[in-house]
């Protein structure tokens, strides 16, 4: 019995160290993206203010952070396992609750 707590107890961990890691690499993309932008609107505007193209790396890169952070907040590989979890411990707590 305590070797499948002790599982669990693993498995939990993992789980856990993987949405950090999901966590801070869609932080650390986002202040990139927050960082770098403001700096290529400068040097565009410094070297050819007529022709604007800032925005296509913005866009580009803005579209890839909308979909970084639907993977990691959103629906995911695993959204509908986390989901599922969610409401067995909502059962749980119900159950405790009566």
């Amino acid at each position: 019995m305590e070797n499948l707590s002790f599982n669990k107890e693993n498995l939990a961990y993992e789980k856990a160290a993987k949405r950090v890691r999901d966590l801070k690499g869609f932080y650390g993309n986002l202040t990139s993206y927050c960082l770098v932008i403001p700096i290529l609107l400068i040097v565009n505007l410094l070297t050819s203010p007529s022709e604007l193209w800032f925005y296509w790396p913005m866009l580009g890169w803005g579209i890839g952070i909308a979909t970084h952070a639907i993977s990691v907040f959103g629906i995911g590989k695993d959204w509908e396992e986390r989901k599922i979890q969610q409401l067995m411990e909502e059962e749980r707590r119900n159950k405790k609750s009566l």
